[in-house]
Parts: structure tokens; sequence; C-alpha cells
């Protein structure tokens, strides 16, 4: 790779978007072919990217602008106390950074949840290629943090470790807890890790405001809102606008 190469960025055809289901979307993904690194990808995170395997993306939909990428300054963060007693229900869980390689114990919780909480999503039946595609790439610096009860596999948080963030990439539980809150859980335990590892942010990916799929990301606080190309710590007003 030449200083002169430049990343391009490619846009989907309209689709169906998969939360609002009036809105037909656009997706706007970085050049697939072009070499990543962690500081690109840090870079277009801090431009309200995500990344999905080896893609990196954004929602560029042509009548809408609902998807909001959120972040939460680590060190700000104080659980409320609801999320002072997901903690203290999980305070019997051993976590474990693990590397980002195929394990089968994890891929059959993955399938468990998949199964019981996302059925006819698009996402069944998968195998274990599909399954490391979807949540890994060769250039990104990904972690999985097991949790476990009594030496017992209950979650998994696929992390992605920034030069400034941790970023949450997808978190997968066993559904007969839900009691535990582990997806919640997940996501307190990430904030306080960021904080510990000297981390600015915890990225939690897109927030719609008319989505209540996504209310959940509302209940972490402070949080910053990525409209207008910069962060604000106020969303915007409305989460769907023409453009």
């Amino acid at each position: 790779m030449t200083s002169t190469q430049k990343l391009g960025f490619y846009a989907t055809p309209p689709h169906q978007c998969s939360y609002l289901p009036d809105q037909q979307a656009i997706t706007l993904f970085a050049d697939p072919q072009f070499p990543k690194n962690m500081r690109i990808y840090s870079a277009l995170m801090n431009y309200g990217f995500r990344r999905s395997g080896s893609h990196l993306y954004i929602p560029k939909c042509k009548n809408c602008s609902a998807c909001i990428s959120v972040r939460i300054p680590a060190d700000k963060f104080i659980p409320t106390r609801s999320q002072n007693r997901i903690l203290k229900k999980n305070k019997d869980l051993i976590i474990n950074e693990t590397s980002a390689e195929f394990n089968y114990e994890h891929f059959k919780l993955y399938k468990k949840y998949i199964s019981m909480r996302h059925a006819g999503g698009g996402m069944d039946n998968p195998t274990p290629e599909n399954y490391m595609d979807f949540l890994t790439a060769k250039w990104a610096d990904t972690v999985f943090f097991e949790m476990k009860i009594d030496n017992k596999l209950v979650a998994i948080a696929v992390t992605d470790i920034l030069h400034d963030a941790l970023s949450a990439v997808y978190t997968f539980f066993d559904p007969d807890l839900k009691s535990r809150s582990l997806g919640k859980f997940a996501i307190i335990f990430q904030i306080i890790e960021a904080n510990l590892r000297d981390l600015n942010w915890h990225y939690l990916g897109y927030w719609i405001k008319s989505s209540d799929k996504m209310n959940y990301k509302s209940e972490f606080q402070p949080q910053q809102f990525f409209y207008n190309n910069s962060w604000n710590y106020q969303p915007p007003d409305s989460d769907i606008k023409l453009l």
C-alpha cells in the first residue's frame, strides 16, 4: 500500500430496514478490499461507523437519519440503583478475557441464544465459519470476555479494543437466565473495564429513539450521540428527518 492510496466507500441498494418497518435503508461500507488496521478502524468509529465481521459501515439512508451512534464516557459513568442491583445479582460471575478464536463451548451458547432470542431473524442455523466471520476480523483487536457460574459458561461479550475505547461488537448469553439481565450486565462490565484501562469511551452501537429494541441503551448515562458530524451530549430533536 502506498501513501497515495485512499479509502473508498460504497453504498448498497435500498433494502428493508431491520428496525423501522416503514423505512428503506441504505448502508455505506468502507471499501472491503482496502487494507484495514486499528488506526483506520478507530478513526472511522469516531465518525459513527461500526464493525460487522471485516466490514466497516454506517447507515446513509435517503429519507431517514434515525440510527444514531452512541458512546459512554467511561470515567463519567455512575451505575443507577437498578444497575447496581444487576451488578449484585452477578457478583458470583467469573470473567476471563480470551482470544478471539473458535471455541465449541462458545459456539454452542451462541446457537442457543440465536435460536431462542432471534429465531427467524436471518441468523438461524449458524455454522462455525459464519459465526467467526460475523464476530471477528483479521485486522481487529478483538477479545471474548467469558462469563461463567460454577465453571458453566453463561455469557460472552465480544469486544474490540480501540486506541481510546472499547466497542461492544456483540453479546450473547444463556436465555434461561433472564433474571440476571446478563446483556445489561455485560454493558456495565465493559464500561467499567474501559475506565480501568484508562480508555475514554465505550461504544454501544446504534440507537434509534422510536425502536423498542434499543430502549435499553438509554439507561446508560451520560452518553454522547453522533449527528451533524459531531458528538453531542444531547440527543437530536427527532430521530427521523428528511435529509
